[in-house]
């Protein structure tokens, strides 16, 4: 086996190794390391359909790599204390609600969560509402049976960013990074509903047994 070879064969491995891996940023990192190995096998023996198929192969792992390293980013950025899900946009889609309209009830089905664009949205179980910016459903993911813990109404048409938990589950699974982070967020989420439940039953009353 001559040294062309050998890089025909390296660029082989790194192929078979990238198709076996389970996360994605590795997975694509791997991917244009092959591709550059396998551009240079056919290069040395004048194969431009080999160095062809490779060339079109490299944008799109690196956008998705890129894509992958940047949402990471951004979601440790919200789990430090910004809870926008700007970084969730390219796998969401927008949708118009109207006055009245009512999302979702508790106890329903939970498919998808919600950021806020514009518009005024209420939680009628704690009296609160989420304007813009806001976040609101990703609960719905972690309960049991992926059921909703309260109502959402929209009191105000506007638009809300509409992510599905599908795409969520699989974010998760794709990046161990991003699941780490994500459960940050919703943690988080989970201390806010908590002391809203907890600021919501009365004090006792003087001389009641605790």
């Amino acid at each position: 086996m001559n040294w062309v070879e050998a890089i025909g064969y390296l660029g082989t491995a790194l192929t078979i190794s990238a198709s076996a891996m389970s996360t994605m940023i590795p997975l694509r990192i791997i991917a244009l390391l092959a591709s550059c190995a396998v551009i240079t096998y056919g290069f040395l023996i004048d194969s431009m359909p080999v160095v062809l198929t490779e060339m079109i192969q490299i944008p799109f792992n690196a956008f998705r790599l890129w894509q992958m390293l940047r949402l990471v980013r951004d979601v440790e950025k919200a789990a430090d204390g910004d809870l926008s899900l700007d970084w969730l946009r390219p796998f969401g889609s927008d949708r118009s609600f109207g006055v009245d309209e009512v999302l979702f009830q508790k106890g329903d089905p939970a498919t998808e969560m919600y950021y806020v664009e514009s518009g005024v949205f209420k939680i009628p179980e704690y009296g609160l509402e989420v304007r813009k910016g806001g976040i609101v459903g990703e609960l719905g993911l972690l309960s049991p049976g992926n059921t909703r813990t309260a109502s959402l109404v929209c009191v105000e048409a506007g638009r809300a960013l509409c992510v599905s938990y599908s795409d969520v589950k699989q974010l998760y699974y794709q990046n161990p990074e991003f699941g780490f982070y994500f459960l940050k967020l919703t943690s988080e989420r989970l201390f806010q509903s908590a002391q809203l439940d907890k600021a919501k039953k009365p004090a006792p009353a003087e001389g009641d047994v605790l």
